[in-house]
């Protein structure tokens, strides 16, 4: 067969297949191969890395054209996710990302500059943050007591009766001339009341001091000290005293709260007129105070106001007393024990931290700005 004829042959079977024939063609593919086997030897160890992580998928181009099969033009690249990857081999959508809500995006450190002006707001900042956390605790584990007023009976199980706690001295009248008498307006009258009462003699008998515990009615009324109850009335009785005591309901000793509950307690009345009558005028507010756990006590206070004067009975003589004329208020008075809640230190703590860097941030980024600014003004940048 001649040469012409064997061309022309291999021409047509190249034809036929769609590819370039002869030692052209030959030439071609072998340097299309060493390229393509250059860059593959170039980018193999990034690559091997990347679909180590599972970014990247390597593939080769086929040489029946670009990216198609039989090209010769070595590897191809698809970098992505596994998820990502398998959606374009199916020809699907793509895979939805989760952290796609990540509004907290990191910054590398090498895109930060520190300066001396920030790391001083910075440990200022933290000190501030500190003495206000420390405040925060300290109310938060301190118990906090609430008072409120309202118009009610707080007692009502007390079935209309007020305690009373009474302790008074008269160092210059004896003990057999001493006696209490209790009346109010629903009628009650007792004279010499002698129940739940005691007496101790003072200076060698001289003296008396009288400690009782009575009940009263919710109404207004009076009790007072005299020489009522005693089977003969002395000449001339000294009614100087000392109130050592003077208490309604249950006694309360709670720090937090400072009522008048013993109003009187210490009244010193040793140099008025021995023969004179003193009138204490009470004004009862009920009070309660409930703790943490709810259990409630109740008590009283009251104001006070008195007078001294010398009164004659109807027949001319003096008898003086120490009278002790009460009211009761409408109004009540109500301490509650309350903690702090523990949202609501949440809150506080949160507020603090987060207001504290949001302002020590804008200070810090005002005072960088303004150093720039002048450096670029000493630099002649600036015009």
């Amino acid at each position: 067969m001649s040469v012409t004829t064997e061309f022309q042959a291999s021409h047509s079977r190249a034809s036929q297949s769609g590819r370039p024939s002869g030692p052209f063609n030959q030439a071609a593919e072998g340097a299309a191969g060493g390229c393509g086997g250059a860059q593959w030897a170039e980018r193999s160890v990034t690559s091997r890395r990347r679909e180590a992580s599972g970014e990247c998928l390597a593939g080769w181009r086929g040489r029946g054209g670009r990216g198609g099969v039989g090209s010769g033009l070595g590897p191809t690249r698809r970098c992505g996710p596994p998820g990502l990857r398998r959606s374009h081999r199916l020809g699907g959508t793509m895979p939805f990302d989760f952290r796609r809500f990540d509004i907290y995006r990191k910054v590398p450190k090498d895109l930060t500059q520190p300066t001396y002006t920030g790391a001083i707001i910075s440990i200022c900042c933290c000190l501030f943050i500190l003495f206000l956390f420390l405040s925060e605790l300290t109310g938060f584990i301190t118990t906090e007591v609430v008072n409120e007023l309202y118009v009610d009976d707080p007692d009502k199980d007390s079935g209309g009766k007020i305690d009373v706690s009474l302790n008074i001295s008269l160092p210059n009248l004896h003990c057999e001339l001493v006696g209490l008498d209790i009346q109010d307006e629903m009628g009650r009258h007792e004279v010499g009341h002698i129940d739940n009462s005691m007496k101790i003699p003072l200076n060698n008998g001289v003296g008396c001091r009288f400690e009782g515990q009575f009940s009263i009615n919710k109404v207004p009324g009076n009790f007072h000290v005299s020489t009522h109850s005693a089977t003969a009335q002395p000449q001339n009785p000294d009614m100087t005293h000392i109130i050592h005591k003077l208490s309604f309901g249950d006694t309360l000793q709670v720090q937090n709260v400072h009522g008048a509950f013993n109003a009187l307690g210490g009244a010193d009345r040793l140099t008025s007129n021995p023969l004179a009558s003193h009138d204490y005028i009470l004004k009862i507010v009920p009070t309660v105070y409930e703790d943490k756990s709810g259990k409630q006590r109740y008590s009283y206070q009251y104001t006070v106001a008195n007078k001294e004067y010398v009164a004659y009975s109807h027949t001319g003589r003096i008898i003086p007393a120490i009278w002790f004329r009460y009211d009761l208020s409408p109004i009540t008075v109500k301490y509650t024990e309350r903690r702090q809640p523990l949202y609501r230190f949440i809150t506080t703590i949160c507020a603090i931290i987060g207001g504290t860097f949001t302002v020590a941030g804008i200070l810090d980024s005002c005072i960088f700005t303004a150093s720039e600014a002048w450096k670029k003004i000493q630099l002649g940048k600036i015009h």
